[in-house]
Order: C-alpha cells, then structure tokens, then sequence
C-alpha cells in the first residue's frame, strides 16, 4: 500500500483548493475543514468536515481522530491558542502555531513589525471602544485607514476622510470583524503610488522570492492584480530586507504574502499572511511554480531550486452583486475566446454580495496588455438564479 503524508486544511476556500490539489499532485492525502458545506477545497479533497472554525474543542477534536502529519492554516479566524496547544503535543502547525497566532490579529503582528523588529510602518492606535477610537482617530489625522483586528478579504476595512466618517466606520468595522465588540486598529493613511505583494518562501535551501505583485484595493479587498510590478532595484532589495526580516521572526517552513506600499524610494510594511493570499492568484498563469506549488513543496520539505517568472500576467476576480442560494455562473465560454485567458470558477454554494466566485487570469507579452485581457475577460461574467 503506497504511504503518504496527511495534511488537515484548516479553511477550504478557493486558495485552500488550489493547495489541496498540489498537495494531492505530491501524493498527500488532505482533509478540509471550514465552517460551511461544499466550500471549494471540500470538493477536491479525501474528506472534509464542518465546524466553527473559532471553536478549539471542534479543532481538536478533527486533529486527534486524523492525527495529521500537517495541519495548515489556510485563513486567519481560526482558534489558533488551541493551535498552540497542539504543536506542544507534537503536532506540526504550518508555519507555525506563533506565526499563525501572531498574524490572526492586526495587532500582534504590527506591533511585531514596528516595535520589535523596527520595520518602517504606518503610524496606528488601538481602540477597543468607540469613545478610543474617536481619540485615536484624532491622534492619528484624517484621512486615517480603520480595521477590525480580524477579518477575512478586507471585509470591515474603511478610509475614514473626516470626524464626519467615525460613525460610519466604526459601523463598518464592527459588521466586517470575525468577532463581535472586537478590537480595531487606526492607521495613517500613507499616500503612496502603489502596493505590492512580495510572495516570500522559506524552505529547506533558504528563502527564495516571487517578482512583485501589483494589485489594487477597495474595501480591503482586492479587484486586480498583477505580475511583474514596476519597481526600482533600491525599492526591491528593501521589500526583500523587510519581507526577509519578518518571515524570519516568524518562522517555519512555507510561503508567505507579504503586503508592502511603495512610496517614492520608501517601502512601508503593511500586513503578513502565513499562508498564499489572494493576490497570488496571478502565479497560476504567469512563474513556473505558482504560489501554491511553492508552498506545498516547502512544507513538505522539499527543495525550490527557481522561481521563475514565465511571463507577465494579471488577475481579476469576479465578485456577486446579488445573494443567490442557486445560481450559475455565465459567459465563461465568452471570457475564454479572450486570447490566452483563464477562468476559474470556485463553485460556492452560494454568494453573498461581494463574494469572490470565480477568476479571470490572462498572460500577455506585456502587464498592461494583460491587464486589459483580464478586464475583458471579467466584463463577461455574470451570476444568474
């Protein structure tokens, strides 16, 4: 009988898909987990399971009947103090259970980077109440940024411009928080020209990089990424120091997205994700090993010898305007007869206004031309009942 390795996929969206089926490419048997029925990597794995992904009994539970050789986080809200426990018991937490505590909230890990570690942040308070934040939004300036210390794809997130908005935001960040009367972090709004994602690996022959990802925000959430990102060799070698510097506090094995502003010759970072973020998406057209790949073989310990970026490329995700219990997704057979285009559809089982459903990827000889590509690609998509 042929042996394999056991991985427990702790979140089962649509990047926790594509891990499983790499995972599954290198022999490994993966079990998902997540708080709903039919999430997108439940589809392509051995067996899954439904819990409340904050609840560490349920946790526990799933991890000692499987007794996985890994168990990788793949979203943020996740109990991960009982992760903790576990990897005392001799489990194995990807990265680790620290990094992935330390990333869960805003907090821990800003002031990691800035307190710690003295990478180059935006200035931020913390508030608990409304009357906290009101003082920390005042301490900070306007336009200040606001974020639940816990969210899952930018949901929460606002740009407060005025005390006219502080209402309005703190409503914001208190419906987009995975936990309710949670804690929020105001950050000063950097007036930057762009942000990127610097995917960083760390495996067993070292730490290893991705060419920059551009992508562009609203809500927090992305609307378009794409790769290679423009920059000047001084911008990248400090976006490699300041990718470097906090994966290594981090530590373990496996790929991280790590999210930076470029302002004028400055690189200010901004947030960590233990894990591949949806920005990478781009990666499964454009590098030879897609962010995924990267990270399932580095977990696995196996060596990355190159990452190389095969050619320019851009992503689009394709959001629901409407909430649907049945829905099809249309004009995929359009968006495909766009020259060197991909669409991914998650199969959700159902959306949720501003839910991503599916992608739109395309290559091109150039960024702009793909980013052009994938834009028409995605004007082809519709979700009908």
């Amino acid at each position: 009988m042929f042996k394999t390795k056991k991985m427990v996929l702790l979140g089962s969206g649509e990047l926790g898909k594509e891990v499983a089926i790499e995972a599954q490419r290198l022999g490994v048997e993966t079990i998902a987990v997540d708080r709903y029925e039919q999430a997108p990597a439940m589809q392509v794995a051995h067996r899954s399971y439904v819990v409340d992904m904050l609840d560490g009994e349920k946790i526990r539970e799933i991890v000692e009947r499987e007794k996985p050789d890994l168990i990788v986080p793949e979203i943020e809200a996740i109990a991960t103090s009982e992760l903790l426990k576990l990897e005392d018991e001799g489990f194995r937490v990807i990265p680790t259970a620290r990094a992935a505590k330390l990333t869960m909230d805003r907090e821990g890990i800003r002031r990691l980077a800035a307190e710690t570690l003295g990478l180059p942040t935006a200035g931020y308070r913390f508030a608990d109440t409304y009357e906290e934040f009101v003082q920390g939004a005042q301490e900070i300036g306007f336009p200040c940024v606001v974020k639940p210390l816990m969210s899952s794809s930018g949901k929460g997130q606002s740009v407060c411009a005025s005390e006219a908005e502080l209402a309005k935001s703190w409503e914001i960040a208190m419906e987009g928080g995975r936990v309710q009367n949670g804690r929020v972090i105001i950050e000063e709004f950097i007036h930057f020209d762009s942000e990127i994602t610097l995917l960083t690996v760390r495996s067993v022959n070292g730490t290893n990089f991705c060419a920059p990802i551009g992508h562009i925000q609203k809500g927090g959430d992305y609307i378009e990424s794409w790769q290679p990102h423009n920059m000047t060799e001084q911008q990248i070698e400090e976006a490699k120091r300041i990718a470097r510097t906090i994966t290594d506090e981090l530590g373990g094995l496996g790929l991280f997205g790590v999210e930076l502003f470029l302002s004028g010759e400055k690189v200010y970072f901004s947030e960590v994700s233990p894990r591949p973020h949806d920005t990478g998406l781009v990666t499964l057209v454009t590098q030879n090993l897609s962010e995924f790949a990267l990270h399932v073989r580095a977990i696995l310990g196996f060596p990355i010898p190159e990452i190389t970026l095969v050619t320019p490329g851009a992503s689009r995700p394709f959001k629901s305007e409407e909430e649907y219990e049945d829905y099809s997704i249309t004009g995929v057979d359009q968006a495909l007869s766009v020259p060197d285009t991909q669409v991914r559809v998650f199969a959700k089982p159902v959306t949720k206004i501003g839910r991503r459903v599916a992608v739109a990827l395309s290559t091109a000889e150039t960024v702009e031309e793909a980013r052009d590509k994938a834009k028409r690609a995605l004007d082809f998509l519709r979700v009908e009942k």
